[in-house]
């Protein structure tokens, strides 16, 4: 409740926050789980109530790079250690300060969308959010207050969707 309060206060830092609790209390593999779950519900019912401004070309371009990052990680079945999440966890806020000033993302381009996916979505499986450096992404795109929003929320399902598949079924130790 209290993420979820952050969340629409200040439109971020909810799901790190949770995430970060969450890692504290559980071994990773099922703080994973269960994060995801949560973060489904509330962007799943963002994207529902604002579906008629989804811009759905983005959310296609990301899904094809997170579909990218899904089969890489994969192959390695790679699950960090509780220690290396939480470090990335704390420097992910910071990352999208990392772009060139020179770099403006378009979420129209399919390169770019591609690109973002695949990073967003190894971040996801690493520390489990990807929102700071999604919000870049989308911040420098041609979209309405509304049209960010919602497609920024499908993105989002689509990425905790992606999470819960990798961490509750295609790793060894699934949650």
């Amino acid at each position: 409740v209290v993420a979820a309060f952050l969340s629409g206060l200040f439109g971020m830092a909810g799901g790190l926050i949770l995430i970060g609790v969450l890692l504290a209390l559980m071994p990773l593999p099922t703080a994973m789980v269960l994060h995801a779950i949560t973060q489904m519900a509330s962007n799943g019912w963002r994207a529902l109530l604002w579906r008629a401004h989804i811009r759905w070309r983005p959310v296609a371009n990301y899904m094809v790079g997170a579909a990218i990052a899904l089969g890489a990680w994969s192959l390695t079945r790679y699950v960090p250690d509780k220690p290396m999440a939480l470090l990335l966890l704390g420097i992910t806020p910071f990352m999208a300060r990392l772009l060139p000033s020179s770099v403006k993302p378009d979420p129209d381009r399919l390169w770019q969308g591609t690109v973002y996916g695949t990073i967003c979505m190894g971040l996801m499986l690493m520390t489990g959010v990807s929102g700071p450096l999604l919000d870049t992404f989308f911040l420098c795109g041609e979209f309405g207050r509304r049209e960010k929003v919602a497609t920024k929320a499908m993105c989002q399902l689509v990425s905790h969707f992606t999470k819960l598949i990798y961490f509750g079924g295609v790793i060894d130790q699934a949650a």
